[in-house]
């Protein structure tokens, strides 16, 4: 079979495993990165920040004396350059930009479509590393060879990521696997790209004062480390597959600890279409439309019912069966709620619903929103493009005319009241909706929010209420 290699059984040496017959080993330390690697990382992030910030603001700065006649040509032959040099220096230098750049490849409802295209390539086909590094990975965290741990191990991935790639394997005893296995030495790249793009906001947040970068940057240094601990991520899968366990149209694999550590993650290999991949879903018979509904019924229970949701759901990270059955993936990225935090989120969706201004606000105070003169505009804004226009309208989430309008709105209630302080969770949410929307465009979306939001907001706002009462 090509691309696949079968082992046999082999005499293990105990001088070279040190814990040859037995479980995962002690883990090791990240190789820190040296000062050449370092300065060079940093210099590159640097250009590349100059490079595609610099040539936008000329076309502004341009615009502005000479008319805007042929701004929107400049803007899309520059969406094009600045695109194509983010791509290259994503593959160039890895980790963190990968990462970067396959969030902004999801965000189809608000970016062009050279951002799209291009960057999109990355979700699933980021360069592999080579295949006896990743075996040298998986031997050094199990502790015993690989012809040990499985019986048939593919050597080409079936998907590479920014932090890791994936192989089919199976085990020693017949399970069909799913092995993920961390790239050695990218917790080191990983903590140098956080400085370095911590240092680039904010130097951008000094040049353009009207936008602050820095719930964007504590969101990276709280959340990234968190996708390195494998063990963290089973963890959360479990968490996932119990609270869906109830719902046959979610699928979510079985994780196997006897071959799991840190660093390598092993799962049931489950199969699937890719959700953005819709001329296979017509192929299969599935209608996109349900999918997008499924989605947001998913993520909906996950935010509003759990407190417990998946935060990453780029398309490579979630499949398709026939039903739709939703397979989630890539469990790395998840944020578990306080409770009272949850039902403050409950409140605020419910008053975006029954549009009640007064408890819009102070479901965002509650939440831990705080604006410079602590006016209500900015914060009614805000809801506007969270949920609320599209509900007034009603509209699909991922409506193009209204997302233009929400990108023209939010800019200007921000220069007149900037919000001061925002909770690094609801960054995650936002995470999610765009992430939704982005994918709810290109599914084609019709999904009614009203008609399916307001029947968890009034079930979940009652408990939340009552449970108020019970505490008093």
């Amino acid at each position: 079979m090509k691309g696949r290699k079968f082992f046999a059984p082999l005499e293990l040496n105990a001088s070279d495993y040190s814990l040859a017959g037995g479980g995962p080993a002690k883990p090791t330390a990240p190789r820190p990165l040296g000062p050449i690697t370092r300065a060079h990382r940093f210099a590159s992030v640097i250009w590349l920040a100059a490079r595609i910030y610099a040539p936008y603001k000329a076309i502004q700065l341009w615009s502005r004396l000479a008319g805007d006649a042929k701004k929107e040509a400049r803007y899309r032959r520059q969406d094009a350059r600045a695109t194509r040099a983010l791509y290259n220096a994503s593959v160039r230098l890895e980790g963190l930009l990968i990462k970067a750049s396959q969030f902004i490849a999801t965000r189809a409802d608000i970016l062009p479509d050279e951002w799209i295209n291009t960057l999109g390539q990355l979700h699933d086909r980021v360069p592999a590393r080579p295949f006896p590094i990743i075996r040298d990975q998986i031997e050094r965290e199990l502790g015993r060879p690989l012809a040990n741990a499985f019986a048939e191990f593919d050597e080409t991935p079936i998907a590479a990521a920014s932090l890791a790639q994936v192989h089919r394997a199976v085990a020693r005893d017949g399970r069909r696997c799913a092995v993920k296995v961390q790239y050695p030495q990218i917790e080191s790249i990983v903590a140098a790209d956080l400085r370095n793009l911590t240092f680039t906001l904010r130097l951008l947040a000094l040049i353009e004062r009207e936008f602050d970068f820095r719930p964007l940057a504590r969101e990276l240094l709280k959340y990234i480390p968190m996708e390195l601990d494998f063990l963290n991520e089973a963890r959360n899968c479990e968490t996932i597959a119990r609270n869906f366990a109830a719902d046959d149209a979610v699928v979510v694999p079985r994780v196997y600890h006897d071959l799991t550590t840190r660093r390598v993650l092993t799962m049931e290999l489950v199969d699937g279409i890719k959700v953005t991949d819709v001329a296979a879903l017509e192929r299969a018979g599935i209608d996109k439309r349900a999918v997008a509904q499924k989605l947001i019924e998913i993520f909906t229970e996950q935010i509003l019912r759990d407190g417990f949701f998946h935060a990453d759901p780029h398309p490579g990270n979630i499949l398709v069966q026939p039903g739709p059955r939703i397979v989630l993936l890539d469990f790395g990225l998840a944020k578990d709620f306080p409770p009272v935090f949850r039902d403050a989120m409950v409140r605020l969706t419910f008053a975006i619903l029954t549009s009640n201004r007064d408890a819009i606000v102070a479901a965002f105070r509650e939440l831990g929103f705080r604006t410079r003169d602590e006016s209500p505009e900015t914060l009614l804004t805000l809801a506007s493009v969270f949920l609320g226009n599209s509900i007034k309208r009603n509209r699909a989430y991922a409506d193009a005319a209204l997302i233009k309008e929400f990108s023209e709105e939010l800019p200007r209630a921000l220069r007149a009241n900037p919000i001061v302080e925002v909770p690094a969770d609801v960054l995650l949410v936002n995470r999610v909706l765009g992430l939704m929307s982005g994918l709810g465009k290109t599914l084609d979306s019709q999904v009614n929010l009203m008609a399916t939001l307001m029947p968890y907001a009034t079930r979940l706002m009652a408990k939340t209420s009552a449970g108020s009462a019970g505490r008093e």
